[in-house]
């Protein structure tokens, strides 16, 4: 017999995919033949209609990034995903070509307020309020970053302190006086703010900060750095959230449970597949997150491998109370970044999680050395004092790494200041061929 648990979280699914289906076919009513890129991909000038969102799924191809990137390059500047004329576009972003090519992507004014609503959301599962004081950490570049965000604020009608163009020093200043309590940035750089505060005596428990909402990479779902964050910033507690520049704002964290995000699936439809073969994988085993943007009528994708790697918990409604899509772990990796070391698979997260657990570890550079036949791995750590001649911390290091991985890495310890820091996603793996 169903519980009301179960009875509520079923009728929760059955109004969403409803939602989910009409929007579906509105787009795909929008969309063809208007637009070139998909008339061409998917050889249909009439729209389909589809009478379910399973039907869709068996009819529809995947959407491959190559396959955009391929068509950018063969239709500049912008490529042939296109619904409307040129003149209908207001906003342009680049993606920050760190797995591919750059891409440029155009919104629309609609499909911009799409995006910005979708962040009214997220901030509001994150309990902002309107007494709440923000401030951008972000370089305000043409990545896709934290600009959503920004107009969320303004729609929300928040004091918003945006940061670009200044030091870190002056960026901790400014927040300190402007009262600030919602930090935005990446976990890196959230972390680096919080280390130049203790190297200059700038008392963190003196700020308003009580939330650090983080993008761009995975370690806001990740223990080690999430907490590590929190103790540079006493009093401020991480929020995380995931998004890419060619299909916006995608999930937040759970409000109950850290570590976990939610997916805004009255926004986005989303499956989860097997990265080699496509399949849809169960419940609980890792598989390749595949969004259908459902409000990006300018500049749609259907049914685009995203190459986020995650995991979803089983259906049914979550101590939060939604009973929307929850990936256990945040995004876990991505099928491109995953790299195989002497028959063992390493992502970068499980690097990132042992050496966080260490409290006087500043930064870490990975070395990938592809000449040979047999791929190696190395490790560069930087100290956060004059400890680079630690053997003990050097050999702890690699027996921890050993531990996790069932791979030895070699460990070498570097001095304070001698690897790069990073304000936007960082860039830690280097890869020798």
């Amino acid at each position: 017999m169903e519980t009301v648990d179960s009875q509520s979280s079923h009728a929760q699914r059955a109004q969403l995919e409803r939602i989910q289906l009409s929007k579906l076919n509105t787009l795909l009513g929008s969309i063809l033949p208007a637009n070139a890129f998909y008339r061409r991909k998917l050889g249909l000038d009439k729209p389909p209609v589809f009478a379910s969102i399973q039907d869709y799924g068996r009819a529809i191809p995947f959407t491959w990034k190559r396959e955009v990137v391929e068509d950018q390059r063969e239709h500049p500047p912008y490529g042939s995903n296109l619904t409307y004329p040129a003149a209908a576009y207001a906003r342009c972003h680049q993606t920050s070509g760190s797995t591919s090519a750059p891409l440029f992507w155009l919104d629309t004014q609609e499909s911009w307020s799409h995006l910005v609503e979708n962040w009214v959301r997220i901030f509001g599962a994150a309990a902002v309020t309107p007494r709440d004081r923000f401030f951008f950490a972000f370089s305000f570049g043409p990545f896709l970053g934290f600009w959503s965000a920004l107009d969320a604020v303004h729609r929300m009608g928040n004091f918003c302190f945006p940061g670009g163009a200044m030091t870190s020093q002056a960026r901790l200043q400014a927040i300190l006086h402007n009262d600030v309590t919602v930090l935005c940035c990446t976990p890196t750089y959230a972390r680096h703010l919080g280390e130049i505060a203790r190297a200059s005596e700038i008392d963190l428990r003196k700020s308003s900060v009580r939330l650090i909402v983080v993008a761009g990479e995975a370690g806001g779902s990740i223990p080690a750095t999430r907490s590590l964050i929190e103790s540079l910033w006493p009093g401020a507690v991480v929020f995380d959230h995931h998004g890419m520049t060619e299909v916006g704002p995608v999930s937040h964290q759970c409000p109950a449970q850290p570590g976990v995000l939610h997916l805004l699936e009255s926004a986005y439809l989303a499956e989860i597949a097997d990265p080699k073969t496509g399949a849809a994988t169960l419940a609980g085993a890792t598989g390749e997150l595949v969004l259908t943007t459902l409000d990006r009528t300018g500049s749609p994708l259907l049914r685009y491998r995203t190459g986020d790697l995650v995991k979803a918990r089983p259906p049914g409604v979550c101590a939060c109370g939604s009973s929307a899509l929850a990936l256990e772990g945040g995004i876990l990796g991505r099928s491109d970044d995953m790299v195989i070391v002497r028959g063992v698979n390493v992502f970068p997260s499980m690097i990132e999680d042992v050496l966080h657990t260490f409290q006087n570890i500043a930064e870490y550079r990975v070395t990938l050395d592809c000449r040979r036949a047999m791929t190696e791995l190395s490790l560069e750590v930087e100290t956060a004092a004059n400890g680079f001649e630690n053997t003990v911390l050097q050999r702890k290091l690699e027996s921890t790494l050993e531990s996790a991985l069932n791979l030895r890495v070699p460990v070498q310890l570097r001095p304070p200041g001698a690897l790069p820091r990073f304000e936007m996603k960082a860039r830690r793996w280097i890869k020798l061929r």
